[in-house]
């Protein structure tokens, strides 16, 4: 059992809040068992994930990219599982490299298991993350909740999502469980299932259920997924118009804006805030 104290630190980015777990020599063992105690909202400290901070060169995941990136963030979902990326979780991750003084204004790489990151940290506080490209992969899903079904578009944004329109978001039901999607095989390792409705002219609201985490107050890439298949329902794919597409999307946690280019790259716009830090009883370490 580890007796030495551990330092943690709680962020949120539109209120997709995360424990953050500064371990710049990836010493610590963070078993999914671990994590998912840290995470629990009423036994730990509570988030829907948990940041843990790593030098990419002392990661075996994130070594090849440490010439790029000084930083990994080796990202776990609220029940400790392993995931690819967290957009907002990119932004509050920032925000805390920040507030230690490992980086400042300007412009930042950050590792991830969803590839090298592009990071601008503006003087008003707000961070941009560059989120690579949208992969449309052709097959879809077909999600039901309480008796409607919508056919789902599939966008992976480095982690794989499905993105339903819906006329009213209430129809997205309690979302504390996965909605049921078929053909199942179109997402063998899960899914992050997206509901939106629209509320103006590129302007959609969502609602999220963010594989082994449940509903969440926001989800970066789940934003930066509506976004892209909006404007492909919109008629206004970048690489087809030769202009930039932007969407405002509004999420129970606040608003982010996404922006994609002609090239494909997508960015999206938000706040990142730390709201306290400590020291986590080693206890609960124990097994």
């Amino acid at each position: 059992m580890n007796t030495a104290p551990i330092a943690f630190l709680k962020g949120h980015g539109t209120e997709n809040d995360f424990v953050i777990v500064p371990d710049p020599d990836n010493t610590l063992d963070l078993p999914a068992s671990v994590v998912a105690r840290l995470c629990d909202r009423r036994a730990g400290i509570g988030g829907d994930g948990l940041l843990h901070v790593v030098r990419s060169a002392a990661h075996p995941e994130a070594k090849a990219m440490a010439d790029e990136a000084e930083w990994f963030m080796d990202y776990r979902n609220g029940d400790g599982s392993i995931a690819e990326m967290c957009g907002n979780g990119v932004r509050v991750f920032a925000g805390y490299l920040q507030r230690a003084g490992l980086t400042a204004e300007g412009d930042l790489a950050v590792a991830t298991r969803g590839g090298i990151k592009k990071v601008h940290i503006a003087k008003s506080g707000d961070i941009t993350v560059s989120m690579g490209r949208a992969q449309l992969p052709e097959a879809g899903v077909t999600v039901t909740v309480d008796g409607r079904s919508w056919p789902a578009r599939n966008i992976n944004m480095g982690n794989p999502h499905a993105v339903a329109f819906v006329t009213d978001l209430d129809h997205a039901g309690d979302l504390r469980s996965v909605p049921p999607f078929s053909p199942a095989a179109v997402y063998p390792d899960g899914v992050n299932i997206e509901f939106v409705a629209d509320r103006g002219p590129r302007h959609v609201a969502m609602r999220v259920h963010e594989r082994g985490a449940g509903e969440t107050r926001s989800c970066g890439t789940g934003a930066c997924a509506v976004a892209v298949a909006a404007a492909r329902r919109d008629g206004a794919d970048p690489a087809v118009t030769g202009t930039p597409a932007t969407y405002t999307v509004d999420l129970p946690g606040g608003t982010l804006l996404i922006t994609e280019y002609p090239d494909g790259e997508i960015e999206m716009t938000g706040s990142a805030v730390i709201v306290a830090e400590g020291v986590i009883d080693p206890a609960l370490f124990a097994g």
